[in-house]
């Protein structure tokens, strides 16, 4: 945290909060607050459900977990497997290194998103790209970002359960074709879509998780620590340990 330049970027953003604190003992933690339940997670990405009632996606050729890159891109954007699809201008897949060892997964694209067809563009991407430099990452340089759906909510809002089970085989195809060696979930959707977990994030940052046998960290979602300040020094906490945790992986 010494560098010039990520110090005047974190100040930039707001991150003059961004400092270790000792642990709190034995006090409560703070919870997320949320705009709505999730609902009942989603079973295992083998036992996934189509969506109940939901226009089937329109998937030709070969089945998802078969697809590459470019037929997964394609796929995506003529999928109409959930209502988000009628109201987006387009889908977004994700963005950067294809073989990255670091995946960032996020809750769904907002208006700029849509937009412009990557995620994290807006504020809460300006953000993501200042916590990115503060533990010496880059967008696009061993780092991919996705989100838990790939079409914009209408109004920003939390996506629904149905909605992340319809894009969570795209999602689970991205960690398999990346194979990225860490995965840092940022805010409760992506919690739920990746972890099938409707928990606080309270309880669920500052421990490992795991999908298969990727390790699988917890964090808030840059959205959120815009509107609540105080939170961005444990977000601090966070990017700390998943940088610990990349370099165990790294050394061993």
């Amino acid at each position: 945290m010494n560098h010039p330049c990520r110090r005047a970027i974190l100040e930039e953003m707001g991150f003059q909060l961004w400092r270790l604190r000792p642990r709190e003992g034995e006090t409560q933690p703070v919870r997320e607050a949320a705009p709505e339940s999730l609902g009942t997670p989603p079973p295992p990405v083998a036992a996934l459900p189509a969506p109940v009632g939901a226009v089937q996606p329109v998937v030709a050729g070969p089945e998802v977990s078969r697809l590459g890159w470019e037929e997964l891109a394609r796929v995506v954007q003529d999928c109409r497997a959930c209502e988000l699809c009628r109201h987006r201008n387009q889908a977004v897949l994700g963005v950067g290194d294809q073989q990255a060892d670091w995946l960032f997964v996020g809750e769904g694209p907002g208006a700029e998103e849509d937009a412009r067809g990557e995620p994290f563009v807006g504020q809460a991407g300006k953000l993501l790209d200042a916590m990115l430099d503060a533990i010496g990452l880059r967008r696009g340089e061993n780092v991919y970002i996705a989100n838990a759906v790939k079409c914009r909510p209408e109004g920003n809002r939390t996506p629904h359960a149905d909605e992340m089970a319809a894009c969570r085989p795209f999602l689970m195809r991205q960690i398999e074709l990346l194979q990225p060696r860490l995965i840092v979930l940022l805010g409760k959707a992506a919690v739920y879509s990746v972890l099938g977990e409707d928990k606080s994030l309270a309880s669920m940052r500052q421990k490992r998780h795991v999908l298969g046998n990727i390790p699988v960290l917890v964090t808030y979602h840059p959205a959120y620590l815009l509107r609540n300040l105080p939170e961005k020094a444990k977000a601090w906490e966070d990017l700390c340990l998943a940088r610990r945790e990349m370099q165990k992986l790294q050394a061993g």
